[in-house]
This record gives structure tokens, C-alpha cells and sequence, in this order.
């Protein structure tokens, strides 16, 4: 483990990272960089690809070893460099967008992995010439060459944390229950503002028709702050790699990372409201929360998912008013590629 986590800190690779990050950036690959950052299935595409070139490799290794499988071996060794080459390229894009460390470790990953394909490409025309056993054998390093590569990946993953993402821990590291988080008046209009709940950053963003959004405060890329990005047309831009996050949802609309947890308001009244944040189906969903005028006067709150609904106190006359709420099921990461209002509830159901 010390020797990879020292990859990290090789400074000697960034020669080679800066000129290799800049001609990435550089390509003109228009909205073509989003799908490879894997937008459109919410989900970042170079992990998902990855498994078709393995698993080829790993099943010519098998037939390798058993007599008359030669053709199936060597088309399986095709197949795997073919797949390779999409792999290579959204692992290029993502790679072009981390921290230094990240993108040390990262460039030996790609060392290994084109290594690998380059053996296993020796091996598929040797295999071709009649040369069986010496492609058996360039199989074989190619297959070692992919493994440590993998290894690799696996640290950057699960050790640097690269592609993971960075808000989704935000719903589950406050206590049960409200908490307080401002006044309507302490919301520009139109201004990102930096609110925070306990140890948890909040950007809130207060709209010309008074309809507020609050979103964690750090993008789901690499917890750049969103209190200091770009607001307009209805998205925060963050200011470290342009990820941009719907205010209405928090769905990553263009560049890298993923949904950020959205806290939608409640029913208003008087000059403060209530938001709540509700986790189904493993996506953070949002539902309004129940409130009546005597309690929407007390304050901006938020709370983890999963919380009972704070206890609503009697209005002046004694009586209390039935509230409801809407579970708001928005759509996935990369849906829509538009800034505007979310499109309509697809259902509803009511808080039990």
C-alpha cells in the first residue's frame, strides 16, 4: 500500500501530466466529453467499459489452456483491444479533470493498460502468422500488464477517490430532526449564499420569485466549492472544473460528477420556510415537508433522510392545519441538458 499511495506523490510525472492534460482538454470533442464523463447514464462510463475488454482477456486466458479452443482464444483477444479503445478514451477525460495526486497514479494506470493492449495486439497477429504458442505467451504478459493495471485502478477508485462522489455522504452526517438555517431576508436574490449545519456546507440561492434552493454546498466531483461558482439560468457552475447542478434538483447537467442532494422548499408562509430531504430508491430524492403558519414562522431548516416530521404547534386559535406533502421524483443525472425548471412530476405520493 505505501508503495502506491507513493505514486501519488512521484512529482517527477508531471512533465509528462501537464502537456498530456492539455492536449486532452484540448480535444474538440463538443458534447461527446459529457457522454464519455458518462452524463447521460448518471454514472461515470470508463468503470462500466472496462469490464468488456477483462473480461475477453480473462476468457482467452481460459481457452488458452484448453485444446482446440485457438480461434475462440484469438477472437476473444480482439474483441478485447477493440473495447479497449472507448475504455482508453473516457478514462482520459476523467483523468484530465482530477488533483495532482490523482492524475500521478492515474498516468501509471494508463501505462499499464496500453502495455497491455499493445502486448495483447502482438498477440492477436502472431496467433494470426500460426505463432500460437509465442501469442499464448504475449497473452499472458498482456494479461499481467492489465492486472496491475487494474490493481491501479481499484487504488485511484476506492484509496484517492477519484470518480466517487463527493456529496453523496451529505445526508447522512447530521443528526435526526430540524435545524435552523436562516432568514428569508438573509438570502440575496440571486446570490449564492454559504450556510452551514454543523460541519455540512449549504449553498443556498434565493430567486427573483422567492422560491429557494439549497444544495450541498461541495460538488459531487471533487468538493469544489459551489458558494463560489457561477449562478444562472437556473444552474450553479462550479469554479474548479465547470460541473454544472441544477438548482431545482442538483442534477449534473454538464461536465463531471454526479447528482448533489437537493433540498427542496415546503409550503411558505410569513417570511421563513422548511425544507426536509428524503433518500428512496438510493438517489436523493426530495419531498416538501409539512408546516403550518405558527411553525413556518421559525425558521429555515433541514434534516437528514429519513427524519419524523418536527411537531407542529397549535396556531393561535388552537387549532392545527392539515398539511401534506409530495414525494418529488426528479429525474436521473444527465435527463436533461438544460438549466431551466425541472420538467413535471412524473408521480405523486403523499407523506404517510
Amino acid at each position: 500500500m505505501k508503495s502506491l499511495d507513493a505514486l501519488g506523490r512521484w512529482e517527477q510525472l508531471d512533465t509528462v501530466i501537464g502537456p498530456v492534460q492539455r492536449v486532452v482538454r484540448g480535444l474538440p470533442l463538443g458534447r461527446f466529453r459529457d457522454v464519455l464523463h458518462g452524463l447521460p447514464i448518471g454514472h461515470p462510463l470508463h468503470p462500466a467499459l472496462v469490464q468488456v475488454p477483462m473480461g475477453a482477456w480473462l476468457s482467452a486466458a481460459v481457452l488458452d489452456v484448453v485444446p482446440g479452443t485457438r480461434r475462440s482464444a484469438r477472437l476473444l483477444v480482439g474483441v478485447g483491444v477493440l473495447a479497449a479503445v472507448p475504455a482508453a478514451w473516457a478514462g482520459w477525460v476523467d483523468w484530465a479533470e482530477q488533483h495532482e495526486d490523482q492524475m500521478r497514479t492515474g498516468l501509471v494506470h494508463a501505462a499499464s493498460m496500453a502495455l497491455a493492449i499493445g502486448l495483447y495486439s502482438r498477440s492477436w497477429v502472431h496467433r494470426g502468422r500460426g505463432g500460437t504458442a509465442h501469442g499464448k505467451l504475449l497473452a499472458f504478459a498482456g494479461l499481467s500488464a492489465a492486472g496491475a493495471g487494474a490493481m491501479l485502478g481499484g487504488h485511484l477508485a476506492f484509496r484517492q477517490g477519484a470518480g466517487a462522489n463527493k456529496a453523496a455522504p451529505v445526508p447522512h452526517l447530521l443528526e435526526e430532526g430540524w435545524h435552523p438555517v436562516g432568514r428569508v431576508e438573509d438570502f440575496p436574490v440571486g446570490e449564492a449564499v454559504r450556510r452551514e449545519l454543523g460541519e455540512v456546507p449549504l449553498l443556498v440561492v434565493r430567486q427573483a420569485g422567492g422560491e429557494i434552493h439549497v444544495l450541498a454546498g461541495r460538488c459531487s466531483h471533487l468538493s469544489g466549492p459551489l458558494t463560489e461558482g457561477t449562478i444562472a439560468d437556473g444552474c450553479v457552475t462550479c469554479p474548479w472544473h465547470g460541473s454544472v447542478f441544477r438548482l431545482a434538483d442538483g442534477a449534473n447537467v454538464a461536465g463531471p460528477g454526479d447528482r448533489s442532494p437537493a433540498l427542496l422548499p415546503g409550503e411558505r408562509g410569513g417570511r421563513r420556510l422548511g425544507l426536509r430531504a428524503v433518500a428512496r430508491r438510493g438517489l436523493n430524492r426530495t419531498r416538501a415537508c409539512p408546516a403550518d403558519e405558527a411553525w413556518r414562522g421559525r425558521g429555515l431548516t433541514w434534516t437528514r433522510p429519513g427524519a419524523a416530521a418536527p411537531p407542529v404547534p397549535p396556531s393561535r386559535s388552537g387549532q392545527r392545519t392539515a398539511a401534506t406533502a409530495r414525494l418529488a421524483q426528479r429525474p436521473l443525472a444527465g435527463a436533461a441538458h438544460h438549466c431551466g425548471p425541472p420538467p413535471p412530476l412524473a408521480a405523486r405520493q403523499s407523506m404517510p
